[in-house]
């Protein structure tokens, strides 16, 4: 029973430090840092007021210099930064943060971020216009963004659906209307005027003729003696 036991404890304490081993990989490569401010700070594009915040990578092997800032938490996004690779001669153990002076009465700007025992960190990219004014307070040239900031993709929010593709309605072609339309009758064309072939004259004489044969039978039947 004894054996068991021990075995067992063994067993226990080798899952307790496999599991701080998995949760300082995880930091290690999130940089999750959480920091207290005092007083109100200015970001890019953005000013925190008083309070405890998480500063973390965002999660892109692609690229290694943005920086996302969470509430206390670490559930609720605050902004996302764009930075460029800085680096120190001296590696500390503890978070360092550097500020940009800034005209009295207004918000220390946070210009770079280290964690603890690297000795790159990240210097943060401002607007034209904010990089502009701390460039010349601190005669020192501020980095510039040259593009709009990269937000983060929430990957539990459902995908927008895509939209309708409009369908065009059928066009009827026209219908031509079939009228019963009668022929026209053939008109008959008139005969033809045959010509003529022959003279009236031949006529004129059988009718001389005739009548000269009746008048030599009349007076033929005048002369018989009665």
């Amino acid at each position: 029973m004894k054996a068991v036991r021990r075995l067992a404890l063994i067993a226990f304490a080798a899952l307790i430090g496999a599991a701080g081993l998995s949760g300082v990989h995880a930091d290690e490569w999130s940089k999750t840092t959480k920091v207290t401010f005092s007083d109100e700070v200015q970001v890019p594009g953005k000013v925190l007021p008083a309070g405890t915040y998480t500063f973390r990578l965002m999660d892109s092997p692609s690229n290694r210099h943005i920086v996302q800032v969470f509430d206390a938490d670490g559930t609720h996004l605050i902004t996302t930064i764009l930075a460029i690779p800085n680096y120190q001669l001296e590696v500390s153990g503890h978070t360092i943060l550097a500020f940009a002076e800034r005209p009295t009465g207004e918000p220390e700007a946070l210009k770079a971020w280290f964690y603890p025992g690297d000795n790159f960190g990240q210097e943060f990219v401002y607007p034209k216009q904010e990089a502009a004014e701390l460039s010349q307070v601190n005669n020192t040239v501020v980095p510039a963004e040259t593009e709009p900031t990269p937000q983060p993709v929430d990957e539990t929010a459902p995908a927008p659906a895509p939209a309708p593709v409009p369908v065009p309605e059928p066009v009827a072609a026209p219908v031509q209307q079939q009228t019963d339309v009668q022929p026209a009758p053939a008109q008959e064309a008139p005969p033809p005027n045959l010509p003529q072939t022959g003279s009236e004259l031949p006529l004129i004489g059988l009718a001389g003729l005739v009548a000269l044969s009746g008048a030599l039978a009349l007076r033929g039947f005048g002369r018989q003696p009665s």
